[in-house]
């Protein structure tokens, strides 16, 4: 048998391997939550589409849980009123697949191309890893749409805005006319000075808020002025599940959480990501501002449910990217491919869950706290990269896409092979030429 052949039986044995592994992982593992939030959106669009109520008066039965999203989300979904329950099933977890593997592909391929992997082989271990990140499983069993907005995003970020597409920030703002966190990625353009994709984003924003409120005037008006403030739909601040800095306060004291030291610490949480997303933008390393806002997303949003934390994703591979990037054997890449297998693997252990009925005590707020810490960890200390463009120089964010030098590869900087560099300077905690 040819080497190349051989090679790729290896590989086809090694993902079946993996993925029979995972498959038992996860029977073991996963929580079942036989797609709770998909019944909640298909019920309320039943509800409103075909039996004639008010969209955010459903509640599930035997809840308190109601449809959370805009009118413009509720116009999107609106064809799934439409579906038998199991083919809403198969929409959504098709949907979630689809929208997984086009993300990890485009922050994985550079890497695999400058690895030397084999592509298919690096997408099919990757997407394996994902399906037993529970985040990732969390949502796909609650039928949420947490990918789907991160692709939409990224869209924009890796696709759309480095290659200066007129049509940048049209995903951004389709994915905060659906669901308002992503809003935090227009401020994000704004920090970072691109003016023109910033009024893309809020003009399609406004444009489908609009359509919306034009096609549902009544049910706009109740999201708007009542839906949107009743913090009893979204459920408990202190509930082990809430990982952002407001749950970690309201765990310190469920009854008072301090509003005060709440909002100090978002403030604070917000000139850190302000900081390094300008330091990755002018560095040409629009994927790493893309993760930085994601994890300040989920650290500064109200409530940020373990399934939120999809947006962790793409920090955890630029963490591998950059470790793959660094000197074999280096100190530089067992650290950082230490980290995001650290980071990876408490995000598939479940362990905030084993404080969910007691928080209290030094172990409890660590413990129950754990994804908040990882979140904290990929804010502050993901690496920032410049590039080098095709004819050697470097090159800024607003240049060309990151990770597509003359073959389509990532030219790393020198201080970013580990080999000597001119002038170097600390920018967003990482060395960078001058």
């Amino acid at each position: 048998m040819a080497q190349g052949a051989r090679r790729t039986v290896v590989q086809v044995v090694a993902v079946v391997a993996l993925a029979a592994a995972v498959t038992v992982f996860l029977s073991v593992a996963a929580v079942r939550h036989g797609f709770f939030d998909l019944q909640v959106y298909y019920g309320a669009l039943t509800y409103w589409a075909r039996d004639g109520g008010e969209i955010y008066d459903f509640l599930r039965p035997g809840t308190q849980y109601g449809f959370t999203y805009p009118p413009f989300a509720a116009l999107v979904m609106l064809p799934m009123a439409y579906l038998p329950w199991n083919a809403a099933i198969v929409v959504s977890v098709t949907a979630t697949v689809l929208a997984s593997a086009a993300v990890i592909w485009r922050l994985l391929d550079p890497v695999a191309r400058r690895s030397g992997w084999t592509r298919w082989f690096a997408l099919a271990v990757a997407l394996c890893l994902a399906a037993a990140y529970e985040p990732m499983r969390e949502t796909v069993n609650f039928g949420q749409v947490n990918m789907l907005l991160l692709f939409l995003v990224a869209v924009d970020l890796l696709w759309l805005l480095p290659a200066r597409s007129r049509w940048a920030g049209v995903g951004i703002g389709l994915a905060t006319a659906i669901k308002l966190t992503p809003g935090i990625f227009i401020v994000y353009l704004l920090v970072t000075g691109r003016w023109r994709a910033a009024l893309t984003t809020a003009g399609t924003a406004a444009v489908a808020t609009l359509v919306a409120a034009g096609l549902f005037p009544d049910a706009s008006r109740e999201f708007w002025t009542e839906a949107l403030w009743n913090t009893d739909r979204v459920g408990e601040l202190a509930f082990v599940s809430n990982q952002s800095l407001r749950g970690v306060v309201a765990r310190l004291d469920p009854q008072h959480p301090s509003t005060v030291a709440w909002l100090v610490l978002v403030l604070l949480t917000l000139v850190v990501w302000a900081w390094r997303s300008r330091a990755a933008v002018a560095a040409g390393d629009e994927a790493t501002g893309l993760a930085l806002t994601g994890a300040v997303m989920c650290l500064v949003s109200p409530v940020t449910w373990v399934h939120h934390l999809v947006w962790l994703l793409p920090g955890l591979i630029l963490l591998v990217d950059n470790g793959m990037a660094a000197p074999a054997r280096s100190r530089r890449r067992r650290l950082l491919l230490g980290a995001a297998s650290i980071g990876y693997a408490l995000l598939c252990s479940r362990i905030v869950w084993s404080w969910e009925k007691d928080f209290t005590g030094v172990d409890g707020f660590l413990g129950s706290n754990t994804y908040v810490w990882i979140s904290l960890a990929l804010l502050l200390g993901l690496p920032i990269r410049r590039w080098l463009t095709p004819g050697g120089g470097e090159r800024r964010g607003d240049d060309v896409p990151a990770g597509s030098a003359a073959a389509g590869v990532p030219q790393l900087a020198e201080q970013d092979r580990g080999e000597p560099a001119g002038q170097r300077h600390r920018v967003g905690g990482l060395l960078a030429v001058r």
